[in-house]
């Protein structure tokens, strides 16, 4: 079974958490890593397939032909990992308000991941609109049944740990008195951000309740790992030494992680080193070209040239396009925008073409379904005929 103590690890961060980020976070690192948030009711939808071609284990949601709308919509994937690298160091989070659904979907993915964490922290709206993240720390005695459904019929039975992640409440009288709560339903480990639900991410995270925190977790057998502003490795362990917290207090990295995943070593790399391995990653796990542009939005300073380039990108062959133009130190070898811009152009002649081919489709169609306003047939289609040219 996994071990969370004194680890240092990747937070759950939807769409800078997808198996790119997490693999080069490991690549640098990272001990452990969280996948993105997903919902428990989207999960249960998705089939588990296996991937020869790139040795991954896909979880995707198959296209619906008999579906009244969108019938053409191709299978969505939902999740993806990698067990030759990942293996050992993945934990799947979840977005849930049931206990039976938190169970059904866990039991999906349980085979292919190192645990299962249960959202209890997100502030956004899309985790809270349905009672889940932040919400359910209105709601103890919910996510205390969640945590032990899932540790009963999931934990156990697959010998896999259950945790939970959470923030700090109001006052620390109220936050010890969850944590005893939680502790009590058999979880492996607990991860606290150092934040009440309504701070954001550039105030300055509140660590005096950790001590408590850790007392109570050791009393239960319980890992603790700390989340809010901790930048890289050589900080979290000033951290620890400044705070005097126990050496298996563990670490969660978030922001700083995900514009550069190499700050789980020790010499972080340069942005444009931390570029170069990310596309490398995405080309060889074929991953959604918005996903990697949103990435390196994030990797990229904005005062780069390379910014604007790739947010220009379109495709993955663009983008390894760009990445040929920069030099060693991220330098501009070359302008690559006259290339992007014959892209594009292209792109408007293909979109021109397309609705040409719609607009001509449409008068066939019309040829056909006209009333007969003619003598006969014959007339009638060469009077539309005459119309399209």
């Amino acid at each position: 079974m996994v071990s969370y103590a004194g680890k240092l690890v990747l937070a759950p961060m939807v769409r800078a958490g997808e198996l790119p980020t997490r693999l080069l976070s490991i690549q640098h690192g990272a001990d452990l890593v969280w996948s993105p948030e997903i919902i428990d009711k989207k999960l249960i939808q998705c089939q588990r397939n296996i991937n020869d071609k790139l040795n991954t284990i896909d979880f995707i949601i198959p296209s619906n032909p008999n579906a009244a709308h969108n019938a053409n919509k191709p299978p969505v994937l939902v999740f993806r990992t990698y067990p030759k690298i990942e293996k050992g160091k993945l934990i799947f989070q979840m977005g849930t308000a049931s206990p039976n659904l938190a169970v059904e979907a866990a039991l999906k993915v349980i085979q292919d991941v190192d645990g299962i964490d249960v959202n209890a922290g997100c502030p956004k709206h899309f985790s809270i609109h349905s009672g889940m993240g932040a919400a359910l720390l209105k709601t103890p005695e919910k996510l205390c049944s969640i945590l032990t459904e899932l540790v009963a019929k999931v934990g156990k039975p697959y010998n896999k740990p259950i945790s939970v992640k959470i923030r700090i409440l109001d006052n620390e009288s109220s936050t010890l008195g969850l944590v005893k709560s939680l502790c009590k339903t058999g979880i492996a480990n607990l991860t606290v951000h150092c934040r009440t639900t309504p701070m954001r991410n550039r105030e300055a995270p509140i660590r005096d309740y950790i001590p408590e925190i850790y007392k109570i977790c050791a009393f239960n057998n319980v890992s603790l790992i700390m989340n809010g502003a901790i930048s890289n490795r050589k900080e979290f362990a000033e951290i620890l030494e400044a705070s005097q917290f126990p050496k298996d207090v563990g670490g969660m990295i978030a922001e700083s992680a995900e514009s550069n995943p190499s700050v789980f070593n020790r010499d972080p790399l340069e942005w444009y080193d931390v570029c170069k391995e990310y596309i490398q990653i995405t080309n060889d796990f074929e991953n959604h070209v918005g996903n990697t542009k949103y990435m390196l939005t994030r990797i990229v300073p904005g005062k780069s040239k390379f910014f604007q380039y790739f947010a220009k990108c379109k495709t993955l062959e663009e983008i390894n396009y760009v990445l040929q133009k920069m030099g060693k130190d991220g330098s501009v070898i070359e302008d690559p925008m006259p290339y992007l811009d014959e892209c594009r152009e292209a792109e408007k002649q293909v979109k021109k073409n397309r609705i040409i081919k719609s607009h001509y489709k449409v008068k066939i169609i019309n040829v056909h379904q006209a009333p007969l306003r003619t003598k006969n047939t014959q007339e009638r289609k060469q009077k539309y005929k005459l119309f399209e040219t």
